[in-house]
Formats: C-alpha cells, structure tokens, sequence
C-alpha cells in the first residue's frame, strides 16, 4: 500500500512539474471518443478559482474525433486511442498555445504571425521539417506533402497553433501527428479544432501571452480528470 501510495504522489509530482502555471484556459470537450463536435468553453483564473469567460460555442474536430496527442499531460499507460498521422483525429491531453496566425495583420497583443502561400506546415512523416512551420524558400525541400499557410479558402484566415508533439521544435515523433491547429471551418477536420470566424478573432483577442493560455481537449470524462493537474 505505501508502495502505490508513493507511485501515485511521484506521479501527482511530475504532472505538476510538467504544466506551467497558468490564468487562461480553454477547455473542448466531447461525449466521446468519435465524436467530430465538441463543445469550447473559456476560463480565466482569478486568484485560485476559475471563472466561464464568454459563452459556449459549438465547435468541430477531427473527422474520426479524439486520440491521446502528445502536450503537457501525461498519457494513460492503458490508453487505447493514440493520435496518428492521417488517422482524422483531434488530439486530447493539455497543450500549450504558441503564435496565432492570419492572412494579413491583426490589431491584437498576443504573439501573431502574417503567413504567405510560400509558407508550409510539413506533414511527411520522412522529412527532417516534419511538424515545422517553414518559409519554403528559405529551407531545403525535402517534404513531398505540406499544407500551405494561406490559400484561397479562408479556412487560415485566422488561427492558433496548438503546440501538439512539439511544433517547431526539435524532438518530434514521427507519425504522432502533424499542424494541428484551431482556426476557421464549418465542418469536421483532419485534426483540428475549428469555428467560425467571429469566434475564433475573440478568442485571439482574448488570449494574454503573460497569463500563459493553455488549451485542454478530451472528452468529458477525461478534462474532468486532467483538470485536476492544472
């Protein structure tokens, strides 16, 4: 008994340890596992409590719904849904929030970035670019798939990057998914968490880079749990 009770304080630790402090949170949650809608709540934290920010909005994700992605939580050892490249999932767990993203300018304070049709998010599992945000005249192309940043569709228009197995940085899995995002569309995704585009400028507006926004997805059941290591 002291020995489970000791595995479950190390793991309460390193869970802690994992996921920075923060004063925003957004929160999608689903009532199942396959489900493409969801629901988008915000809260902000004052003091120790957290308070609804705005209303709730209906939201779509990934065509075939939910897998555990690769954020700030810890995946269960027993998980049985993991997210893959391709497989039309939206991953579940805690993310951080990096840059949001648009066709041109935005009047906003939190981090944004204007994208060109020249940059790509690669999604070939076999480059040395895989889950990077690149200027394509700017690197060698070794990447035969790629989504372009901004193309005639408003679906970028505006957007948020979810920081899903390491966006941007060194040391992502290759397979574990790629360019996951929350921006603008009407219908389910290949993995991404969208609305329309009224809801998701108030959400940029919103967002405060110094109250460290993070975005928690899952199922009901599952933000009820991973809540607790926020």
């Amino acid at each position: 008994m002291k020995r489970i009770l000791l595995s479950l304080f190390l793991l309460c630790i390193s869970l802690q340890a994992q996921i920075p402090e923060t004063e925003q949170l957004i929160v999608v949650s689903t009532k199942n596992w396959s489900s493409p809608n969801g629901t988008l709540q915000r809260y902000e934290k004052k003091g120790s409590k957290w308070h609804k920010v705005g209303k709730a909005i209906d939201i779509k994700l990934g065509r075939n719904g939910l897998g555990w992605g690769i954020g700030l939580h810890t995946t269960p050892k027993n998980a049985k849904i993991i997210k893959k490249e391709g497989d039309g999932k939206t991953p579940a767990g805690i993310f951080a929030l990096k840059q949001a993203f648009g066709y041109a300018p935005l009047n906003v304070s939190y981090p944004y970035s204007v994208y060109k049709e020249t940059d790509h998010c690669v999604d070939d599992v076999n480059s040395k670019l895989y889950n990077k945000i690149v200027e394509s005249k700017k690197v060698k192309i070794d990447y035969k798939s790629k989504e372009h940043m901004k193309f005639p569709k408003n679906y970028y228009k505006y957007g948020i990057v979810v920081n899903h197995n390491h966006i941007d940085e060194p040391g992502a899995k290759k397979g574990a998914g790629s360019c996951i995002f929350i921006h603008i569309k009407k219908v389910p995704t290949a993995g991404c968490t969208v609305m329309h585009e009224s809801e998701i400028k108030e959400i940029i507006k919103w967002l405060n880079k110094e109250k460290n926004p993070l975005l928690l997805q899952g199922t009901k059941e599952v933000v009820t749990r991973l809540w607790r290591s926020i």
